[in-house]
């Protein structure tokens, strides 16, 4: 076997994955850190794949919105959701980003020099980035911000979903997202309709379920799409996006054992370090943060990135035990039909713990809160469960 090739002008940086992690830290070292000579590597032909990322305002602190501000396609000053029991709308900012707008910004922010795309990294090493073709990256740093990663350690169920953008005949109605339309049928775990209106006619919905396989079978998401449309009254004039995705919603494993499982560098980021949000598994909040955490580094190494991030991650971690219990609550404890109840239970709650609750920082007395009540899943079933993940 030929030994790969070796590149001629190493880097300081060389980021192995051009997914919304990696380009947020791209773009916050281009801002802050102009003088590194940094290279993205995605797979794909686009930085960003075909995405759309959403967030609420609680989620990014104000000092770092300088970052996603610029990546913005749409922007809400509240949203609703629909439960069996009740509707109701809340007034925290919401946010919906495009993944054509994350490769518009690299593209014209960072030197043509400092991208490649269409080159899939078959291994990340200490100082060095080895491609599918042979092609050897040498550099003084290494990031690995590739999604995905074995899971094995984790114990998880999924949110998978299919999502359409469609174009309507008349206007929709809808001045606001509806985060959770939870009034569907109850299939496959807990299902509901995710709507984000970004023009009159224009809106991307989306079929989601909180289920315990990653199986998604997109031709019935397609038609209860078809179906829920056709009920809101909405005649489609085009389809003209998709997109779906699977991603683990973890509930308990072996972090350590986890880490140990996906050898290469220590400096990792997005997925590839669980650094995702405990209940949704969306990873924008913790790739704003890395990003920026990163780029204040007054030294580049990977020493520093190995220690800083592996640290991160692990502290990540433990700071979403509670999380997790709760998800696990939801997927151990409550029959797959019913698990819509854990959810209503939820959005009953104050806004501003809501707002806490999404942004990973809840409260002692907000964890009190969202335990109190009357009970979503049986006693019988929750108790057990408190002990172990606890």
């Amino acid at each position: 076997m030929p030994e790969p090739s070796r590149s001629s002008n190493p880097y300081d940086l060389a980021i192995a994955g051009g997914g919304l992690a990696g380009g947020l830290i791209a773009l916050a070292l281009n801002r802050l850190r102009p003088e590194l000579n940094i290279l993205l590597i995605e797979a794909g032909a686009h930085f960003g794949g075909n995405h759309i990322w959403s967030f609420f305002a609680s989620d990014v602190e104000a000092e770092h919105r300088w970052l996603v501000d610029p990546l913005i396609s749409r922007q809400w000053d509240s949203y609703d959701v629909h439960f069996p029991k009740y509707s109701r709308r809340l007034h925290n900012g919401y946010y919906s980003i495009e993944s054509g707008n994350l490769d518009k910004q690299v593209h014209s922010k960072l030197p043509p020099k400092a991208l490649k795309t269409g080159h899939r990294v078959k291994r990340v090493e200490k100082n060095r980035v080895i491609l599918d073709d042979g092609e050897e990256i040498s550099a003084s740093a290494v990031l690995d911000v590739r999604g995905g990663g074995d899971i094995s350690a984790l114990e998880c169920g999924w949110q998978k979903f299919y999502g359409q953008m469609l174009q309507l005949k008349q206007p929709h109605g809808l001045e606001r997202p509806v985060i959770m339309d939870a009034t569907v049928e109850q299939i496959d775990g807990y299902r509901f309709v995710y709507c984000l209106p970004f023009s009159e006619t224009e809106v991307f919905v989306e079929d989601t379920y909180y289920a315990d396989t990653a199986d998604l079978d997109s031709a019935a998401s397609h038609a209860r799409i078809a179906d829920y449309t056709a009920d809101q009254g909405w005649e489609i004039e085009a389809v003209v996006g998709e997109e779906k995705g699977r991603l683990p919603v973890f509930y308990g494993g072996d972090f350590e054992a986890f880490w140990k499982a996906n050898p290469g560098v220590d400096a990792r980021a997005g997925a590839r370090a669980a650094l995702i949000q405990p209940i949704t598994s969306y990873s924008l909040p913790m790739a704003v943060k890395t990003a920026i955490l990163i780029a204040e580094q007054p030294e580049i190494s990977q020493n520093m990135l190995d220690q800083r991030l592996r640290n991160l991650a692990r502290e990540h971690w433990k700071k979403g035990k509670f999380y997790r219990l709760l998800c696990a609550f939801l997927f151990l404890g409550a029959d797959p039909e019913k698990r819509y109840k854990s959810l209503q239970h939820t959005y009953s709650k104050d806004e501003r713990l809501l707002a806490r609750f999404y942004a990973g920082k809840s409260t002692r007395m907000d964890q009190i809160s969202l335990l109190s009540g009357k009970p979503p899943i049986p006693i019988s079933r929750a108790i057990p469960l408190l002990f172990k993940y606890r």
